[in-house]
Protein backbone atom coordinates (compact mmCIF):
# COMPACT_ATOMS: atom_id res chain seq x y z
CA UNK A 1 0.00 0.00 0.00
CA UNK A 2 1.52 3.31 -1.11
CA UNK A 3 -1.08 5.54 0.50
CA UNK A 4 -0.39 6.75 4.02
CA UNK A 5 -3.41 7.10 6.31
CA UNK A 6 -2.90 8.72 9.71
CA UNK A 7 -5.34 7.65 12.43
CA UNK A 8 -3.17 8.23 15.49
CA UNK A 9 -4.04 11.82 16.39
CA UNK A 10 -4.21 10.94 20.10
CA UNK A 11 -0.50 10.14 19.92
CA UNK A 12 0.52 13.33 18.14
CA UNK A 13 -0.85 15.90 15.75
CA UNK A 14 0.68 17.82 12.85
CA UNK A 15 1.53 21.44 13.59
CA UNK A 16 -1.29 23.77 12.65
CA UNK A 17 -0.40 26.11 9.74
CA UNK A 18 -1.29 29.07 11.97
CA UNK A 19 1.25 27.89 14.54
CA UNK A 20 3.93 27.51 11.87
CA UNK A 21 3.30 31.06 10.64
CA UNK A 22 3.36 32.44 14.17
CA UNK A 23 6.80 30.92 14.73
CA UNK A 24 8.47 32.24 11.57
CA UNK A 25 9.52 35.70 12.85
CA UNK A 26 11.09 34.10 15.92
CA UNK A 27 13.25 31.81 13.80
CA UNK A 28 15.00 34.76 12.15
CA UNK A 29 14.26 38.20 13.57
CA UNK A 30 13.22 38.27 17.23
CA UNK A 31 16.10 36.64 19.08
CA UNK A 32 16.16 38.70 22.27
CA UNK A 33 15.76 37.27 25.76
CA UNK A 34 12.18 37.91 26.98
CA UNK A 35 13.59 38.90 30.38
CA UNK A 36 15.62 41.74 28.84
CA UNK A 37 14.01 45.16 29.04
CA UNK A 38 15.45 46.56 25.81
CA UNK A 39 14.51 46.72 22.14
CA UNK A 40 15.60 43.13 21.44
CA UNK A 41 13.93 41.57 24.45
CA UNK A 42 10.58 43.33 24.46
CA UNK A 43 9.21 41.74 21.26
CA UNK A 44 10.02 38.31 22.69
CA UNK A 45 8.36 39.14 25.99
CA UNK A 46 5.28 40.48 24.23
CA UNK A 47 5.09 37.32 22.12
CA UNK A 48 5.29 35.03 25.17
CA UNK A 49 2.56 36.98 26.93
CA UNK A 50 0.39 36.97 23.83
CA UNK A 51 0.77 33.19 23.64
CA UNK A 52 -0.04 32.91 27.33
CA UNK A 53 -3.20 34.92 26.77
CA UNK A 54 -4.24 32.65 23.89
CA UNK A 55 -3.80 29.52 26.02
CA UNK A 56 -5.80 31.22 28.78
CA UNK A 57 -8.52 32.04 26.27
CA UNK A 58 -9.01 28.36 25.48
CA UNK A 59 -9.02 27.38 29.17
CA UNK A 60 -11.18 30.27 30.36
CA UNK A 61 -8.67 31.49 32.93
CA UNK A 62 -6.51 34.53 33.61
CA UNK A 63 -3.19 34.60 31.70
CA UNK A 64 -1.30 34.90 35.00
CA UNK A 65 -2.58 31.41 35.86
CA UNK A 66 -0.83 29.79 32.86
CA UNK A 67 2.68 28.38 33.28
CA UNK A 68 4.54 27.27 30.15
CA UNK A 69 6.21 23.85 30.45
CA UNK A 70 8.03 21.41 28.18
CA UNK A 71 4.89 19.30 27.69
CA UNK A 72 2.18 17.26 29.33
CA UNK A 73 4.56 15.05 31.30
CA UNK A 74 6.25 18.03 32.91
CA UNK A 75 2.90 19.64 33.63
CA UNK A 76 1.71 16.50 35.43
CA UNK A 77 4.98 16.15 37.32
CA UNK A 78 4.88 19.80 38.35
CA UNK A 79 1.29 19.55 39.55
CA UNK A 80 1.77 16.35 41.55
CA UNK A 81 5.22 16.96 43.01
CA UNK A 82 4.65 20.68 43.44
CA UNK A 83 1.51 20.23 45.52
CA UNK A 84 3.05 17.42 47.57
CA UNK A 85 6.17 19.42 48.44
CA UNK A 86 4.23 22.61 49.14
CA UNK A 87 1.87 20.83 51.56
CA UNK A 88 4.05 18.37 53.47
CA UNK A 89 3.11 20.12 56.71
CA UNK A 90 -0.56 19.35 56.01
CA UNK A 91 -0.42 15.76 54.83
CA UNK A 92 1.07 13.16 52.52
CA UNK A 93 -1.93 11.46 50.90
CA UNK A 94 -2.66 11.50 47.15
CA UNK A 95 -5.69 10.00 45.38
CA UNK A 96 -5.57 8.91 41.74
CA UNK A 97 -6.97 6.14 39.47
CA UNK A 98 -5.84 2.98 37.72
CA UNK A 99 -6.26 4.44 34.22
CA UNK A 100 -3.98 7.46 34.50
CA UNK A 101 -1.15 8.16 32.07
CA UNK A 102 2.33 7.04 33.22
CA UNK A 103 3.17 10.74 33.61
CA UNK A 104 0.78 10.70 36.56
CA UNK A 105 1.30 7.20 37.92
CA UNK A 106 5.10 7.32 37.97
CA UNK A 107 5.42 10.65 39.84
CA UNK A 108 3.02 9.26 42.44
CA UNK A 109 5.15 6.14 42.77
CA UNK A 110 8.26 8.29 43.10
CA UNK A 111 6.67 10.32 45.88
CA UNK A 112 5.90 7.09 47.73
CA UNK A 113 9.66 6.68 48.15
CA UNK A 114 9.63 10.05 49.93
CA UNK A 115 6.83 9.18 52.32
CA UNK A 116 3.70 9.79 50.26
CA UNK A 117 0.72 7.47 50.63
CA UNK A 118 -1.08 6.96 47.33
CA UNK A 119 -4.59 5.54 46.90
CA UNK A 120 -5.24 4.23 43.38
CA UNK A 121 -8.97 3.92 42.76
CA UNK A 122 -10.53 1.34 40.43
CA UNK A 123 -12.72 2.20 37.46
CA UNK A 124 -15.83 0.61 35.99
CA UNK A 125 -15.80 -1.43 32.74
CA UNK A 126 -16.12 1.82 30.78
CA UNK A 127 -13.01 3.27 32.42
CA UNK A 128 -14.82 5.75 34.68
CA UNK A 129 -14.06 6.35 38.33
CA UNK A 130 -16.96 6.68 40.75
CA UNK A 131 -16.96 10.10 42.51
CA UNK A 132 -18.29 8.36 45.62
CA UNK A 133 -15.14 6.24 45.67
CA UNK A 134 -13.13 9.46 45.62
CA UNK A 135 -15.14 10.82 48.53
CA UNK A 136 -14.64 7.65 50.56
CA UNK A 137 -10.87 7.67 49.89
CA UNK A 138 -10.33 11.15 51.39
CA UNK A 139 -8.53 11.30 54.72
CA UNK A 140 -7.43 14.22 56.92
CA UNK A 141 -3.99 13.81 55.32
CA UNK A 142 -5.17 14.08 51.70
CA UNK A 143 -3.44 16.97 49.90
CA UNK A 144 -4.13 16.16 46.23
CA UNK A 145 -6.64 14.40 44.00
CA UNK A 146 -5.48 13.83 40.42
CA UNK A 147 -7.84 12.33 37.82
CA UNK A 148 -7.42 12.65 34.07
CA UNK A 149 -10.09 14.47 32.08
CA UNK A 150 -10.22 12.00 29.18
CA UNK A 151 -8.38 8.75 28.70
CA UNK A 152 -5.76 8.62 25.98
CA UNK A 153 -6.48 5.00 25.01
CA UNK A 154 -10.25 4.60 25.08
CA UNK A 155 -11.37 8.24 25.18
CA UNK A 156 -13.63 7.89 28.23
CA UNK A 157 -14.41 11.25 29.84
CA UNK A 158 -14.22 11.26 33.62
CA UNK A 159 -16.84 13.03 35.82
CA UNK A 160 -14.47 15.89 36.60
CA UNK A 161 -17.00 18.53 37.78
CA UNK A 162 -18.45 16.07 40.30
CA UNK A 163 -15.06 15.13 41.65
CA UNK A 164 -14.06 18.81 41.76
CA UNK A 165 -17.06 19.59 43.95
CA UNK A 166 -16.03 16.87 46.37
CA UNK A 167 -12.46 18.13 46.46
CA UNK A 168 -13.57 21.72 47.01
CA UNK A 169 -15.90 20.71 49.83
CA UNK A 170 -12.99 18.92 51.53
CA UNK A 171 -10.51 21.73 50.89
CA UNK A 172 -8.27 19.53 48.74
CA UNK A 173 -6.37 20.61 45.62
CA UNK A 174 -7.68 18.92 42.46
CA UNK A 175 -5.59 18.33 39.32
CA UNK A 176 -6.69 16.96 35.97
CA UNK A 177 -4.52 15.78 33.11
CA UNK A 178 -6.31 17.32 30.12
CA UNK A 179 -3.67 16.44 27.52
CA UNK A 180 -6.20 14.49 25.45
CA UNK A 181 -9.20 16.74 25.94
CA UNK A 182 -7.87 20.24 25.23
CA UNK A 183 -9.10 21.30 21.81
CA UNK A 184 -11.48 18.34 21.48
CA UNK A 185 -14.08 19.00 24.17
CA UNK A 186 -14.74 22.03 26.43
CA UNK A 187 -11.98 22.55 29.00
CA UNK A 188 -13.12 25.71 30.75
CA UNK A 189 -11.45 25.50 34.15
CA UNK A 190 -14.34 27.21 35.91
CA UNK A 191 -16.87 24.76 34.50
CA UNK A 192 -14.60 21.85 35.39
CA UNK A 193 -13.88 23.28 38.83
CA UNK A 194 -10.22 22.22 38.85
CA UNK A 195 -7.26 23.89 40.57
CA UNK A 196 -4.63 22.54 38.19
CA UNK A 197 -4.91 21.40 34.56
CA UNK A 198 -2.24 20.00 32.25
CA UNK A 199 -1.91 20.81 28.54
CA UNK A 200 0.31 18.99 26.01
CA UNK A 201 1.18 20.99 22.92
CA UNK A 202 1.63 18.13 20.47
CA UNK A 203 -1.92 16.92 21.16
CA UNK A 204 -3.40 20.27 20.14
CA UNK A 205 -1.54 20.91 16.84
CA UNK A 206 1.47 22.66 18.40
CA UNK A 207 5.08 21.38 18.34
CA UNK A 208 6.39 18.65 20.57
CA UNK A 209 8.29 19.98 23.57
CA UNK A 210 5.81 22.62 24.75
CA UNK A 211 2.91 22.45 27.17
CA UNK A 212 1.22 24.41 29.91
CA UNK A 213 -0.01 24.02 33.45
CA UNK A 214 -3.00 25.99 34.67
CA UNK A 215 -2.53 26.93 38.33
CA UNK A 216 -5.55 28.51 39.98
CA UNK A 217 -4.70 31.79 41.67
CA UNK A 218 -3.92 31.22 45.34
CA UNK A 219 -2.85 27.59 44.90
CA UNK A 220 0.41 26.94 46.77
CA UNK A 221 2.77 24.96 44.57
CA UNK A 222 6.51 24.37 44.72
CA UNK A 223 8.42 25.47 41.57
CA UNK A 224 9.33 22.59 39.30
CA UNK A 225 12.66 24.12 38.28
CA UNK A 226 14.49 26.33 40.76
CA UNK A 227 16.48 29.33 39.60
CA UNK A 228 15.51 32.81 38.49
CA UNK A 229 11.93 34.02 38.79
CA UNK A 230 10.56 33.08 35.37
CA UNK A 231 6.90 32.16 34.87
CA UNK A 232 5.81 34.10 37.93
CA UNK A 233 8.40 32.31 40.03
CA UNK A 234 6.88 28.90 39.27
CA UNK A 235 9.34 27.58 36.65
CA UNK A 236 12.86 28.91 36.25
CA UNK A 237 14.58 29.03 32.86
CA UNK A 238 14.53 31.35 29.88
CA UNK A 239 11.19 30.92 28.13
CA UNK A 240 10.94 28.89 24.94
CA UNK A 241 9.63 31.86 22.95
CA UNK A 242 9.32 30.01 19.66
CA UNK A 243 7.16 27.21 21.04
CA UNK A 244 5.18 29.40 23.43
CA UNK A 245 4.11 31.45 20.42
CA UNK A 246 3.18 28.28 18.56
CA UNK A 247 1.16 26.85 21.45
CA UNK A 248 -0.71 30.13 21.77
CA UNK A 249 -1.59 30.17 18.09
CA UNK A 250 -2.63 26.50 18.19
CA UNK A 251 -4.90 27.10 21.18
CA UNK A 252 -6.42 30.11 19.47
CA UNK A 253 -7.29 27.96 16.44
CA UNK A 254 -8.51 25.11 18.65
CA UNK A 255 -11.34 27.23 20.02
CA UNK A 256 -13.22 26.80 16.73
CA UNK A 257 -12.70 23.00 16.72
CA UNK A 258 -13.95 22.19 20.22
CA UNK A 259 -16.61 19.49 19.98
CA UNK A 260 -15.25 18.08 16.69
CA UNK A 261 -18.70 17.29 15.19
CA UNK A 262 -17.22 16.19 11.86
CA UNK A 263 -14.81 13.76 13.54
CA UNK A 264 -17.63 12.38 15.69
CA UNK A 265 -19.77 11.73 12.62
CA UNK A 266 -16.91 10.02 10.78
CA UNK A 267 -15.98 7.98 13.85
CA UNK A 268 -19.51 6.68 14.31
CA UNK A 269 -19.83 5.88 10.62
CA UNK A 270 -16.52 4.01 10.76
CA UNK A 271 -17.73 2.09 13.83
CA UNK A 272 -20.85 1.05 11.90
CA UNK A 273 -18.59 -0.18 9.09
CA UNK A 274 -16.52 -2.28 11.48
CA UNK A 275 -19.66 -3.87 12.91
CA UNK A 276 -20.81 -4.77 9.41
CA UNK A 277 -17.51 -6.53 8.76
CA UNK A 278 -16.87 -8.23 12.11
CA UNK A 279 -20.35 -8.53 13.59
CA UNK A 280 -20.30 -9.83 17.18
CA UNK A 281 -16.53 -10.25 16.99
CA UNK A 282 -15.94 -6.52 17.40
CA UNK A 283 -16.63 -4.75 20.69
CA UNK A 284 -16.14 -1.22 21.92
CA UNK A 285 -13.71 -0.15 24.63
CA UNK A 286 -14.65 2.95 26.60
CA UNK A 287 -17.87 4.73 27.37
CA UNK A 288 -20.37 4.58 24.48
CA UNK A 289 -21.47 8.21 24.99
CA UNK A 290 -19.10 10.05 27.33
CA UNK A 291 -16.09 9.61 25.08
CA UNK A 292 -13.82 11.89 23.09
CA UNK A 293 -15.49 12.63 19.74
CA UNK A 294 -12.46 11.48 17.74
CA UNK A 295 -11.60 8.23 19.53
CA UNK A 296 -12.60 4.67 18.65
CA UNK A 297 -10.95 1.82 20.54
CA UNK A 298 -12.22 -1.61 19.53
CA UNK A 299 -11.52 -5.26 20.32
CA UNK A 300 -11.33 -7.72 17.46
CA UNK A 301 -11.93 -11.06 19.17
CA UNK A 302 -9.58 -13.90 18.32
CA UNK A 303 -7.05 -11.60 16.69
CA UNK A 304 -3.98 -9.67 17.82
CA UNK A 305 -4.07 -5.91 17.34
CA UNK A 306 -0.40 -5.61 16.38
CA UNK A 307 -0.78 -8.32 13.75
CA UNK A 308 -3.77 -6.55 12.22
CA UNK A 309 -1.86 -3.28 11.93
CA UNK A 310 1.20 -5.09 10.56
CA UNK A 311 -0.97 -6.20 7.63
CA UNK A 312 -1.89 -2.55 6.99
CA UNK A 313 1.57 -0.88 7.02
CA UNK A 314 0.28 2.33 5.49
CA UNK A 315 -2.18 2.88 8.34
CA UNK A 316 -0.91 4.65 11.44
CA UNK A 317 -2.96 3.55 14.46
CA UNK A 318 -2.24 2.11 17.92
CA UNK A 319 -2.85 -1.16 19.74
CA UNK A 320 -3.96 -1.80 23.30
CA UNK A 321 -1.78 -4.85 23.82
CA UNK A 322 1.87 -5.80 23.56
CA UNK A 323 3.33 -9.02 22.17
CA UNK A 324 6.23 -10.59 24.04
CA UNK A 325 7.67 -13.98 23.08
CA UNK A 326 4.39 -15.26 21.73
CA UNK A 327 2.23 -13.96 24.57
CA UNK A 328 -0.02 -10.93 24.57
CA UNK A 329 -0.22 -8.48 27.47
CA UNK A 330 -3.10 -6.03 27.82
CA UNK A 331 -2.39 -2.37 28.47
CA UNK A 332 -2.86 -1.32 32.12
CA UNK A 333 -5.91 0.69 31.04
CA UNK A 334 -7.71 -2.24 29.43
CA UNK A 335 -6.71 -4.48 32.32
CA UNK A 336 -8.12 -1.94 34.80
CA UNK A 337 -11.37 -1.95 32.82
CA UNK A 338 -11.46 -5.74 33.15
CA UNK A 339 -11.49 -6.34 29.41
CA UNK A 340 -11.26 -10.11 28.83
CA UNK A 341 -7.80 -11.01 27.49
CA UNK A 342 -9.34 -12.93 24.60
CA UNK A 343 -10.94 -9.70 23.42
CA UNK A 344 -8.37 -7.14 24.53
CA UNK A 345 -5.48 -8.79 22.70
CA UNK A 346 -7.20 -7.63 19.51
CA UNK A 347 -7.56 -4.01 20.67
CA UNK A 348 -6.88 -1.28 18.13
CA UNK A 349 -7.25 2.46 18.73
CA UNK A 350 -8.23 4.66 15.82
CA UNK A 351 -8.06 8.37 16.65
CA UNK A 352 -9.25 10.87 14.07
CA UNK A 353 -8.16 14.44 13.45
CA UNK A 354 -9.16 17.60 11.67
CA UNK A 355 -7.93 16.33 8.29
CA UNK A 356 -9.44 12.82 8.44
CA UNK A 357 -11.74 12.04 5.51
CA UNK A 358 -14.36 9.37 4.92
CA UNK A 359 -12.38 8.22 1.87
CA UNK A 360 -9.49 7.34 4.18
CA UNK A 361 -11.74 5.45 6.57
CA UNK A 362 -13.40 3.62 3.68
CA UNK A 363 -9.98 2.48 2.51
CA UNK A 364 -9.17 1.17 5.98
CA UNK A 365 -12.47 -0.73 6.07
CA UNK A 366 -11.68 -2.31 2.71
CA UNK A 367 -8.28 -3.42 3.97
CA UNK A 368 -9.74 -4.83 7.17
CA UNK A 369 -12.38 -6.73 5.23
CA UNK A 370 -9.63 -8.37 3.15
CA UNK A 371 -7.82 -9.33 6.35
CA UNK A 372 -10.90 -11.20 7.63
CA UNK A 373 -11.05 -13.25 4.42
CA UNK A 374 -7.40 -14.32 4.55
Amino acid sequence: MDRKIYLDFNASTPIAPEAVEAMRPFLTDHYGNPSSLHWAGMPARDAVERGRGQVAGLLGCDPTEVVFTSGGSESNNHAIKGIFFANRNRGNHIITTTVEHPATIHPCRFLETLGARVTVLPVDPYGRVDPDDVRRAITPKTVLITVMHANNEVGTIEPIPGIAAIAREAGIVFHTDAAQSVGKIPTDVEELGVDLLSVAGHKVYAPKGIGALYVREGTRIEPFVHGAGHEGGRRAGTENVLFAVALGAACDVARQWVGMPQARTLRDRFWDGLKEIFGENVTLNGHPVDRLPNTLNVNLAGRVGAEILAKMPGVAASTGSACHAGSVTLSPVLAAMRVPPGEGMGAVRFSLGRTTTWEELEEVLRMMKKITIV
